[in-house]
């Protein structure tokens, strides 16, 4: 049978290797306008991989195509229906009516000079409501705007404001890891996210690195933060003067999840220790810095560059900005 078409296994199919098909009660869907994917209640249909169904996830009605099957906890949206013929039709009419709105709606934001970036309109099911999702950077007057779109669409018009981090989510896209945007499949919200946080976790502090589709700061450095923080408390930070059983040096870098340190010294390479062979020296005399010693015929670095390189300062210890 064509994988497309098989039936969705349940989980304990799976894992016994059984060849009866069967259907969980739930099934993730991709919704075909958003494209975002929820979890939904089948309603008691028996649904196939690839297959087509009109879904209400509480924010619209649309069609979706049935991806896998579903764990059931926080399930929220529900399948009405298989979609037919009329539905995808439907469906192709609207969205080919938005394109032209949104085309229409730039090309008046442009006339009348309006520094504002159009990226999505909602038109609705009934039409009678249009919903032109913009951002802009400064208060701008849109009223003119708005009354060419109504005489356009013989509709009510509500314009949206949105952020930087919403539009990413609204339109989605792929990452720098392959993947799709975070926000645009499974995010429900949007967690602060600081520089310090990638200090954490030993990234080049450099915006093509760390920053995301959106232009902020990368929702993903949330997600290991905390590891990070609690892997590192038996860890000295870099530049402190340390006694190691090949001698004394100063730390140069960490391997936070290896619990290894990295130890350059005077008159050799630099070497690694584990965490448990280092020991912090006291605090110097007066105040007093030693100078770091300059390591000759250093090895290529197996480790990202500490957070003092590209431009930060091992001093700045804020939280930074939230973005």
């Amino acid at each position: 049978m064509n994988e497309n078409n098989a039936p969705i296994p349940s989980l304990r199919d799976r894992q016994e290797g059984a060849s009866r098909s069967e259907v969980r009660s739930a099934v993730r869907v991709r919704l075909r306008k958003s494209g975002r994917i929820v979890d939904c209640d089948s309603n008691g249909l028996v649904l196939r991989q690839g297959e087509q169904v009109v879904v209400d996830d509480r924010r619209e009605i649309g069609i979706g195509t049935v991806t896998a099957a579903a764990g059931t906890k926080l399930v929220r949206a529900r399948v009405l229906r298989r979609a037919e013929a009329r539905d995808v039709a439907r469906a192709e009419q609207e969205q080919t009516r938005e394109a032209e709105a949104l085309n229409y709606a730039r090309g008046r934001a442009r006339a009348l000079g309006l520094p504002i970036k159009l990226f999505r309109v909602d038109l609705g099911q009934t039409g009678e409501r249009a919903t032109f999702s913009f951002s802009c950077e400064q208060r701008v007057d849109f009223r003119a705007l708005v009354r060419d779109l109504a005489a356009y669409l013989h509709a009510r018009v509500e314009m949206r404001q949105v952020g930087v981090r919403d539009e990413s989510k609204l339109t989605g896209g792929i990452g720098s890891c392959g993947r799709e945007l975070c926000c645009a499949t499974y995010l429900a919200r949007f967690a602060a996210v600081s520089i310090k946080m990638a200090k954490h976790q030993r990234l080049v502090l450099n915006q093509t690195k760390i920053g995301g589709q959106c232009g902020r700061l990368k929702c993903c450095l949330v997600y290991e933060d905390d590891l990070y923080v609690e892997m590192s408390k038996g860890l000295p930070k870099a530049g402190k003067k340390v006694e190691t059983p090949e001698g004394m040096g100063r730390v140069d870098d960490l391997d936070v999840l290896g619990g290894r340190v990295r130890v350059s010294f005077a008159e050799r390479a630099p070497m690694f220790f584990a965490a448990s062979e280092v020991r912090l020296l006291a605090a110097e005399p007066n105040g007093a810095k030693t100078p770091t010693p300059q390591p000759r015929d250093l090895p290529p670095r197996d480790l990202p560059p500490s957070d003092t390189e590209d431009g930060g300062s091992e001093d700045d210890e804020g939280e930074g900005p939230t973005i």
